[in-house]
């Protein structure tokens, strides 16, 4: 396994883990060894979320793109160029498809082997914040700063639900069974049952939230603008433990299962990413596997695993990156700049349908997936346009 996270400082490190067998009984000595496996500095800018498929890390940053990094080959394997402003949130369900979200209000679903742009739908007024899939791959939910939560019918590409909230939210999140749903507004969690849509209660936390995770249908991992993780139960509303994880306020926690460990890890601004082995009764504290100090100030994180995956599943020669030419930059110059504003004509009602669920039909024009040197040219060509604009 390899834990991969982001920084302000631009960076994405990535760590092998290397896993010790149990010593007997005695699991509280057991300890994980971490070593420095790459660093990634692909982005102009501080990194702001993370996403991990079979093969790849894609990375979104405060420079508008979203890197790609093989991570079979420890290669860059291009840029995807499509949204205006600070890349938000990225998920992949499965190995085919991934979402993104932006301050641009866009939520952009993407063919995750040829990386083209199957979709791309204006989702809220103002930014993006945060999006979920379901565990079926069908629904979407996705908080942005319109004070609305927005529910997505993936199999037809189409809104299906807004509510209106009171104040802006940050955090939305599927329980691992998609039975119940959380929304976070600053300190507040109000927990949702999926069969009512309704709040079946609300958990208050110390201070901000600036991560969440669950650890099981009922069980909540709660982070935030201080040292302490909480667990809190989503039935009962109760806070079930606490402990001190860092130093300093906690930007992000991921959780995962192995054979024979359930494993929680938290990153800090204390520049530590820490890995917790977590107890089979969620009132006792979990024990530290293991720890990697950084020293840079730590955005995002996610866990790459290792898993042998399908023939179905592998990667199409299409997909990797070609040399460029200059005939070849100045039409994807062209097509990267007039995509997106193509594809913001397109009402949601007759664009193209895309089932996460299974095979999608045909991507939309221009495919996105660019290599760092279009990236720049992009870039300048972006600069250009915004100049004319102001004049």
């Amino acid at each position: 396994m390899e834990l991969v996270a982001g920084c302000y400082e631009q960076v994405l490190f990535g760590f092998a883990i290397h896993p010790e067998p149990d010593a007997g009984d005695d699991h509280e000595e057991q300890k994980w060894t971490p070593v420095a496996d790459f660093t990634h500095h692909a982005h102009t800018a501080s990194l702001s979320a993370v996403a991990v498929n079979s093969r790849f890390v894609v990375t979104g940053s405060k420079d508008e793109t979203i890197h790609i990094y093989d991570m079979k080959k420890k290669i860059d394997h291009g840029a995807l160029v499509h949204h205006n402003g600070t890349i938000t949130c990225l998920k992949f369900y499965g190995n085919r498809h991934l979402i993104s979200g932006a301050e641009d209000g866009l939520i952009c679903v993407w063919d995750a082997k040829k990386w083209e742009c199957l979709k791309s739908i204006k989702a809220h007024k103002g930014h993006v914040t945060f999006l979920s899939i379901h565990p079926s791959g069908k629904l979407a939910l996705s908080v942005g700063t319109d004070k609305t939560l927005r529910t997505w019918n993936l199999v037809e590409g189409r809104s299906a639900f807004i509510k209106n909230i009171k104040q802006n939210a940050h955090i939305v999140e599927w329980s691992p069974r998609g039975e119940k749903y959380i929304v976070v507004i600053l300190n507040k969690i109000d927990v949702y049952q999926l069969d009512t849509a309704s709040i079946s209660g609300t958990i208050t936390n110390e201070k901000r939230i600036s991560s969440v995770t669950f650890l099981s249908e009922s069980v909540l991992a709660v982070a935030g603008d201080e040292e302490v993780v909480r667990f809190f139960d989503c039935d009962s509303l109760m806070c079930l433990c606490e402990f001190k994880a860092h130093e300093n306020r906690i930007k992000d926690m991921f959780s995962f299962e192995v054979p024979e460990h359930h494993v929680v890890i938290t990153a800090s601004s204390d520049g530590f990413i820490k890995m917790w082995k977590l107890k089979q009764d969620k009132k006792v504290p979990p024990s530290l596997l293991c720890e990697v100090k950084t020293n840079a100030r730590l955005t995002c994180l996610g866990v790459w695993l290792d898993r042998v995956r399908d023939t179905q599943e592998s990667l199409p020669s299409a997909a990797e990156p070609s040399p460029v030419s200059k005939e070849q930059s100045k039409i994807n110059k062209k097509e990267a700049g007039d995509v997106v504003q193509e594809e913001k004509k397109q009402s949601i009602h007759n664009a193209k349908k895309c089932d996460l669920t299974g095979d999608s039909n045909k991507p939309t024009k221009g495919n996105t997936s660019v290599s760092t040197k279009k990236r720049k040219m992009v870039e300048m060509l972006e600069k250009k346009k915004r100049k004319k604009k102001k004049i």
